[in-house]
C-alpha cells in the first residue's frame, strides 16, 4: 500500500505541474491583453488587437494540446505489460507476485516521461491520470463498501440455483454497476458452490455479471456512463440494448446450465447429500447498502453536467474531484464502521483492489500511445471512410478486450461522430447522434455501446471487475486460468460465438 501511495503522489505531482503550467500560460496572455492600452478614439484598432490576442491564445492551446505525436514504437511498453500480465503468473510467479507494482509503475512512468520531456505533451498524461483517479475511486469504494455486506445462502448448489444467481447479478449490475454487483455477489456465489467450485463458475460470473449484465443503464458499466455524461439520454441504453442483452444472457445462461450439469457434480456426492440445508437467506451488514447508495448517487455529481459542482479547469475541460473525494471518504467510513462479522465472514482484505490499482496504473499510463494512434487513424479521412456499424462493432469490441473499454468507447464514438461532421465535445450534437438525427447514428452508437460492454469480458483486463473477481477467487483457493488460458479455454470457444451471434442477428445484414 505504501508503494501505491508513493506512485499516486508522484503521478499527482505531474498533474499539479501541468495545471500550474497551463495557468501560467493563460495568465501571460491575459496580462498582455489587460496591459494593452489604446486611446479611446482607436476603439476599432483595440478591438482588432484584442481579437488577435484571443486567437493567439486559442492557437497556443491547440498547439499545446496536440504538440508531438506518439511514435509507433512507444506502444512497446503497453505490449510488454500485457505480455507480463499473461506470462508472469505462469513462468516467473515468485518474481511477478513480488514485483508487479514496480513493473507496472515503471513502464507507466517511462511512457509518461517520454510524453512530458520528449513530446512536451503534458495534456495526455494529465487526462490519463484524471481518468485513472475516477476509475480507481469508483472501484475501490464499491469494493470496500460491498466487503462489509455478508450474504449467506444456505441452499444446496445446483445448476438452476447457480443460473438464477447469475441472472439476478446481471439485473443488479444495472442498479449498482458491474463492479458493485460483482463485489456483492462473488463471495456468496463461491460459498453456494463450496466443495464444488471450479474455474468455469468464476468465468461465467465474469461474463454475465461483471460485464454483459450491466449494459442496460449508464450506471451499469463505465463506458455507458461516460456516454451519459457526454449527452446520451439516460434511458437510451435500455431502449436500444435490451434485445442484445437478453439474447446474450439467454445463450450464456443456457450454456452454463448444461456445463454445470455435466461438470458441476462434486467428487464426493454422498458427503454433500448428508448435509441438511435450510434454504434460508441471511444478510449481515445491511447498513452498507446505504454507503453503496451514496457512491451511486455521487456518480452523478459531474461538473460537466451540473454547473454548480466545483471542478478543476484544465485544457478547456472540467475535471471532477468532489465526486472522487466522496467516494474515497465512503471507502474509509464504510470499512471503519462495517459490521466485523461481515468483514470476517467475507474474509475481506485489500489485496484484490491493491492488485487492480497497480496493474491499471500501468495500463492507463502505457496505453496512451495506442489510444492516440487508433483515435488519429479513426478520425483521418482514410479511417472515416472505413466507419460502418460493422467496423465499429468489431473495432470497438476487439480493442475493448485488450484496452480499458471506457476510453476505447469514447475514441470510437468521437470517430463515428467526426465522420458525420459532429463533435463529441458538443452535448447537443451527442444527444442528436443518439436520437438518430444523423445518418444511422443511433445504430452506430448501439454497435459501439454493445461491443464495448460485451467484449470487455474477452480478457481479464477488458473491464476492471474482471481482475478483482479473479483475485478474490484465487484467494478462496480456486485455481484460475492464466491470461492466455482464459482466452483459449473460455473466451474463444464460449464467448466469441455469442458475440458473433449478436453481430449476425443485429448488425451483419442491416
Amino acid at each position: 500500500m505504501k508503494n501505491f501511495i508513493a506512485a499516486f503522489v508522484l503521478l499527482s505531482g505531474i498533474f499539479i505541474f501541468a495545471v500550474v503550467q497551463e495557468t501560467h500560460a493563460k495568465n501571460d496572455f491575459s496580462l498582455g491583453l489587460a496591459q494593452l492600452e489604446v486611446p479611446v478614439e482607436n476603439q476599432e484598432i483595440a478591438s482588432t488587437l484584442e481579437e488577435d490576442l484571443h486567437q493567439e491564445l486559442i492557437e497556443h492551446e491547440e498547439d499545446h494540446s496536440s504538440h508531438g505525436s506518439a511514435p509507433v514504437w512507444l506502444v512497446i511498453p503497453f505490449a510488454a505489460l500485457l505480455l507480463m500480465i499473461a506470462t508472469g503468473p505462469l513462468f516467473y510467479e515468485h518474481f511477478w507476485h513480488h514485483n508487479y507494482p514496480k513493473v507496472a509503475v515503471g513502464l507507466a512512468l517511462l511512457v509518461v516521461f517520454y510524453y512530458l520531456f520528449v513530446l512536451q505533451n503534458v495534456h495526455g498524461p494529465v487526462h490519463a491520470l484524471a481518468e485513472y483517479v475516477q476509475f480507481i475511486a469508483l472501484l475501490a469504494s464499491l469494493y470496500i463498501a460491498s466487503g462489509g455486506i455478508l450474504i449467506e445462502i444456505d441452499k444446496k448448489s445446483s445448476p438452476l440455483a447457480n443460473v438464477t444467481l447469475l441472472l439476478v447479478g446481471a439485473l443488479v449490475a444495472n442498479l449498482i454497476g458491474t463492479t458493485g454487483a460483482s463485489m456483492l455477489l462473488i463471495r456468496p456465489f463461491i460459498r453456494l458452490n463450496k466443495g464444488n467450485i471450479q474455474s468455469y463458475h468464476i468465468i461465467f460470473f465474469i461474463f454475465m455479471v461483471s460485464n454483459i449484465g450491466g449494459s442496460l443503464t449508464p450506471i451499469g458499466d463505465p463506458p455507458l456512463f461516460l456516454g451519459f455524461l457526454k449527452g446520451i439520454p439516460f434511458f437510451w441504453t435500455l431502449e436500444y440494448n435490451w434485445p442484445a442483452w437478453l439474447l446474450a444472457l439467454g445463450i450464456l445462461a443456457l450454456t452454463f446450465y448444461f456445463v454445470d450439469r455435466k461438470f458441476g457434480r462434486a467428487s464426493d456426492e454422498h458427503e454433500l447429500e448428508e448435509t441438511v440445508f435450510s434454504n434460508n437467506f441471511s444478510l449481515i451488514g445491511s447498513r452498507n447498502f446505504l454507503w453503496l447508495l451514496v457512491i451511486i448517487g455521487s456518480v452523478f455529481l459531474d461538473p460537466n453536467v451540473i454547473e454548480w459542482v466545483p471542478a478543476i479547469h484544465y485544457d478547456g475541460q472540467k475535471f471532477s474531484f468532489i465526486r472522487e473525494i466522496i467516494m474515497l471518504s465512503v471507502a474509509y467510513l464504510s470499512f471503519r464502521f462495517a459490521d466485523q462479522k461481515a468483514i470476517k465472514g467475507n474474509e475481506f482484505n485489500f489485496e484484490p483492489i491493491r492488485e487492480v490499482a497497480f496493474i491499471f496504473i500501468g495500463i492507463f499510463g502505457t496505453m496512451m500511445p495506442a489510444l492516440e494512434l487508433v483515435g488519429d487513424f479513426a478520425k483521418s479521412p482514410e479511417g472515416s471512410a472505413l466507419i460502418t456499424h460493422n467496423t465499429l462493432y468489431w473495432g470497438t469490441g476487439i480493442l475493448s478486450g485488450v484496452l480499458d473499454n471506457a476510453p476505447t468507447y469514447l475514441n470510437f464514438l468521437a470517430a463515428a461522430m467526426a465522420s458525420q461532421g459532429a463533435e463529441i465535445s458538443n452535448v447537443e450534437m451527442v444527444r442528436n447522434f443518439a436520437l438518430d438525427n444523423y445518418d444511422d447514428s443511433a445504430f452506430e452508437l448501439m454497435a459501439i455501446s454493445i461491443a464495448s460492454v460485451f467484449f470487455g469480458a474477452m480478457t481479464y483486463i477488458g473491464n476492471g471487475p474482471n481482475f478483482m473477481v479473479k483475485s478474490i477467487a484465487e484467494q478462496s483457493g480456486i485455481k484460475m486460468p492464466s491470461f492466455f488460458g482464459y482466452i483459449i479455454r473460455f473466451s474463444l470457444p464460449i464467448l466469441l460465438p455469442v458475440l458473433i451471434i449478436i453481430w449476425l442477428v443485429f448488425f451483419a445484414f442491416v
